[in-house]
Formats: C-alpha cells, sequence, structure tokens
C-alpha cells in the first residue's frame, strides 16, 4: 500500500517576509486602537535598511508620516532586528531598526470600493478556505504544519541561532520522516549548533525523523540583507501549508471588511464546526464572496474534497466581523504566533 506523504513549511517571525506581515499588522492595529471602523490595506517591502509602506490608510484618527515611520521601526525591533542582535552577527549580514529608512506611499480607500463596505458588504471578491482536521493535539491542524510551526518557534525563541529561521517537515503515515532546518549560525560554532539542533528536532518530531540543517553548509548573511521581504509571499506557510486550497489573498495588513482576513478566518470556524458537528475526520470548507454584496456561498466537502453540502449566508458584513472579534487590535499577535490552530 502507498505511503502517505504530507509536507509543509513554516517561516519564525524573523523571516523578511513575515517582518513585512508584522510591520503591515503592527500599523493596523494602532489605527484599530484609535479607530476600530478604521480601513487600512498596505503592502510592505524591506530590503536591506530600505523599507517601503504602500496602501490606502482611511480613519477617524489617522497617524503622521513619522509616527508610522516609528511604527514600522518599532515593529522590525519587536521581531528582533535591534542593535545588539546587529552586534552579534555584524552588520554586513543582518539590519538593525532603528537604521531602516522608511517611504510612505499611502492613499485613501476608493470611494467605488467605500460605498459597499459602508452599505455592509464585504470589501473584496475572493475564493477562501478553511480546514480542520480531528487531531486535537496538533490544534486540528494537520500534523506536518503543526509540527513545522512549532520546531520554527522553538527555534526562533530559543537562542539556537539567529532569527532568520525556516522549517520543513514531512510527515509518513502518520510520523514525521525527514526535517529541514535554515537558521542563520555565526562561524566557528556551526557544527556544535547544528548538533544542538538536531537534538531538538528529535525531541519535537521524534527519534526517527532525519533532519537536516542548512542545505548549502553556510548561513550567515539573513534577513532583509540576504532576502528582500515582502508581504503576502508565504500563503501556504499562512494558512494550512501543503495541505489545503488557498484563495489568493494575504490576511495581513488589512481591516477586517477586507473579505481576505475575515472570510479566511470565518472558513476555518465554519470547518471546526462542521467537522465536530458531523464527527468527521478532516473537513474542508470554502466561502466565495462578492465585492459590495452581503452574500456568500459556502461549501463543505470532506478529507477526500468530495462535495457534503452546499449553504449561502446573507448578513451584514459587520455582524460576522463582530462575531469573530476582528474589530480589535488582534493582527500582530495572529502574525506572530499563527492564524489556526488556538481556537477553543
Amino acid at each position: 500500500m502507498a505511503k502517505t506523504t504530507q509536507t509543509s513549511e513554516y517561516c519564525a517571525l524573523g523571516h523578511p517576509d513575515r517582518v513585512c506581515d508584522f510591520i503591515a499588522c503592527r500599523i493596523l492595529d494602532r489605527h484599530l486602537e484609535r479607530d476600530p471602523g478604521a480601513r487600512v490595506a498596505l503592502e510592505v517591502q524591506l530590503k536591506d535598511r530600505f523599507c517601503t509602506v504602500s496602501g490606502e490608510i482611511s480613519s477617524r484618527h489617522p497617524f503622521t508620516d513619522r509616527e508610522l515611520g516609528w511604527l514600522a521601526r518599532d515593529a522590525i525591533a519587536e521581531a528582533g532586528y535591534n542593535r545588539a542582535y546587529q552586534a552579534e552577527f555584524g552588520r554586513e549580514n543582518c539590519i538593525a531598526a532603528d537604521d531602516v529608512e522608511v517611504t510612505l506611499h499611502i492613499g485613501r480607500q476608493s470611494d467605488d470600493i467605500a460605498q459597499g463596505v459602508d452599505a455592509d458588504g464585504w470589501g473584496d471578491q475572493g475564493i477562501f478556505w478553511g480546514m480542520a482536521v480531528d487531531d486535537p493535539g496538533c490544534g486540528n491542524m494537520p500534523k506536518d504544519y503543526h509540527l513545522a510551526r512549532l520546531l520554527a518557534q522553538t527555534l526562533y525563541s530559543g537562542g539556537y541561532g539567529g532569527i532568520d529561521v525556516k522549517t520543513q517537515v514531512t510527515v509518513e503515515d502518520g510520523e514525521a520522516s525527514s526535517c529541514i532546518v535554515a537558521i542563520p549560525l555565526l562561524p566557528g560554532n556551526e557544527e556544535a549548533a547544528k548538533a544542538e539542533i538536531s537534538l531538538l528536532a528529535a525531541q519535537i518530531l521524534g527519534d526517527g525523523c532525519e533532519t537536516s540543517v542548512n542545505g548549502t553548509g553556510r548561513y550567515v548573511v539573513h534577513g532583509p540583507v540576504g532576502d528582500c521581504g515582502t508581504t503576502g509571499r508565504k500563503l501556504a506557510a499562512d494558512f494550512y501549508g501543503g495541505n489545503c486550497r488557498i484563495g489568493g489573498g494575504s490576511p495581513w495588513g488589512k481591516d477586517p471588511s477586507k473579505a481576505d482576513v475575515a472570510l479566511n478566518i470565518y472558513a476555518r470556524r465554519l470547518a471546526l464546526d462542521y467537522m465536530r458537528e458531523k464527527s468527521l475526520p478532516a473537513v474542508y470548507c470554502s466561502i466565495a464572496s462578492c465585492i459590495g454584496k452581503r452574500e456568500i456561498s459556502i461549501a463543505f466537502r470532506d478529507g477526500e474534497m468530495r462535495l457534503l453540502e452546499t449553504r449561502s449566508e446573507c448578513a451584514p458584513a459587520s455582524h460576522t466581523i463582530e462575531r469573530l472579534g476582528l474589530r480589535k487590535p488582534v493582527y500582530a499577535g495572529m502574525c506572530a504566533r499563527g492564524l489556526f490552530g488556538f481556537e477553543p
């Protein structure tokens, strides 16, 4: 019988793409603290010591350009790129937040879009996917994804090396079989650090899992020095790894009227509820929306992607947003921790 194989990747908060996601979410959170009805849609790019923040913000209590620059640098520092960290790895190898120059290209939400949101419709069209697996020990997430995230976050916070961490875990027939780790390591201490990381991986993934650390043999230049960061470039790692279809929209840096964040979260909640109600091993839920409209189309599928049920809802977008608690400044926390797998 053929083996069942699943593979997922995860990027810790120090990865340059995730730093950009985090900057956008921190700015969004600060706006929602001042104005829960703020309309925010941001894209961030970070390369070397240059950060560009672009998009649209409509708020009753906006920040000045200077304040937005401070918020961006504060987020970079919170992710871990500060002077002490830079001194450890060298300025040629990574950035420090207070050395970053922030450029802004910010407009207001289009009136064409605003009229639909003002009528309590959704702020975008799209297709959004949710998934739930009957495995409470993994937060009802796919095991390969859960393990990749757990290992990446442990390496990021545990001081095993630098903070620009990526992991990739393969699970065969329910057991972790192989793992890839990318983590910055200081020259002269690589072999001892790799041995320690392999031991940690064995503790999390099991002794039978083969682990490879830093496939090129050297990883010192990292973060936005080694790789240009961009928001929304790690969608598979944001959602369910290699286990579920995804829509096209990033959930980061967008207020909840944008379907990209709220309906992805709603699809996950519906998948969880349906899985528990029907006692199924796995459920997929898809939602389709139209910009400016309240109606959404919902479909449920089993673990083999066979259609189980379809339904439609026609409720004010604000009702769904309030039920999910998404008017609050929760986005940076979700970005750092992960969107799913922590629900009650």
